[in-house]
Formats: C-alpha cells, sequence, structure tokens
C-alpha cells in the first residue's frame, strides 16, 4: 500500500450507528402504527391487509437493508403482537427478510426501487403463503394470496414514489450509499 492509499475503515461510526438506531426505532413505530391503523380483516386465516409495507420499503429504500429489515421486521411484529399474535414470530422473520431484501437490492433509482420493492414483496406474500398452508390450509392460503399480492401493490405504488420525494427533499441529509 503507498502512502497515497489508505485502507477504508468499514465499520460504521458511533455517530452512524445512533442514527441506525434511531431511525430503525422511528421506522418501527410507523410501520406498525400504519399496520395497526389502515387495516381491513381476511376471514380465511384471520389475517389482515394493511399499508406497512409501503412504510417499510420507505425505510429501505432511503435507509438501507439493515434499517429496512430491522424496522419491517420488529415494527410489524409489534403489530401483530397486538392485533393477531398467531403470526408474531412469521411476522418478524418475513418483514424482516423484505425490508432487508428491499434495502439492498435498490440502487437508488427509481427503476431499481421499484423492482427491489416488487421482489421484496413477492417474498413477502410468499413467506406468508407457506405460512398459511402450514397453519390453515391450501384453501385459506389461495383464499388470502390475492389480498397479499394487492398489499404488495399497495406498498410498490407508495413506497418508491415517496422514496425518490424525500431523497430529493432530504439529500443533503440521506446517505449517500
Amino acid at each position: 500500500m503507498g502512502i497515497r492509499e489508505r485502507k477504508r475503515d468499514t465499520k460504521p461510526s458511533k455517530r452512524t450507528r445512533i442514527m441506525q438506531l434511531s431511525l430503525t426505532a422511528v421506522f418501527a413505530g410507523l410501520v406498525a402504527a400504519t399496520s395497526m391503523i389502515v387495516r381491513l380483516p381476511i376471514p380465511a386465516t384471520s389475517g389482515h391487509f394493511d399499508i406497512g409495507d409501503a412504510v417499510i420499503f420507505i425505510a429501505a429504500l432511503l435507509f438501507g437493508p439493515y434499517v429496512g429489515g430491522l424496522a419491517g421486521g420488529f415494527g410489524s411484529a409489534i403489530a401483530d403482537l397486538i392485533v393477531h399474535p398467531l403470526f408474531m414470530p412469521y411476522t418478524l422473520v418475513i418483514k424482516g427478510i423484505e425490508g432487508w431484501l428491499v434495502g439492498k437490492l435498490s440502487q437508488r433509482s427509481f427503476r431499481s426501487d421499484y423492482m427491489a420493492c416488487v421482489l421484496g414483496g413477492g417474498e413477502m406474500a410468499l413467506g406468508y403463503f407457506v405460512i398459511e398452508v402450514l397453519l390453515f390450509g391450501l384453501g385459506a392460503a389461495l383464499e388470502e394470496l390475492p389480498f397479499s399480492l394487492f398489499q404488495v401493490m399497495a406498498g410498490v405504488a407508495i413506497g418508491p414514489a415517496t422514496a425518490l420525494l424525500l431523497r430529493r427533499k432530504l439529500a443533503s441529509i440521506l446517505p449517500h450509499t
């Protein structure tokens, strides 16, 4: 290594870690709130349709896979703990992976944001489908699948567009990763 070359420190600074923790907590609260406030029950599996995925997508697109994954998993699990405890452990994993995937796959362009949300939302719909087949049977899982897909479509309609607007408005404070 030459004099001008430096080894990049890949460990985030203390300030960055505190900011990520704060953002995770705020977005987990937003995910929980939107998941509980705007929801429509689905009788076949006692599940529900909500717009929490849109907030998960926004968190992941703006702040990356760790904030998106942790806020998505914990925020959705908190909502399930209050509203529908049976799904809580599955939600923690499924929504956590969804947020992580979206944050990891996005390349911070509208097109990549859109595709990341479609793929992350697809993982969510597939994850719940598998769990619902195991818990309630194929018939009930098939009955709920359109609602899960509609939830993904709502999140995809809201998430990337909102993230794009927020990136423009908050360009000076958002990370440039």
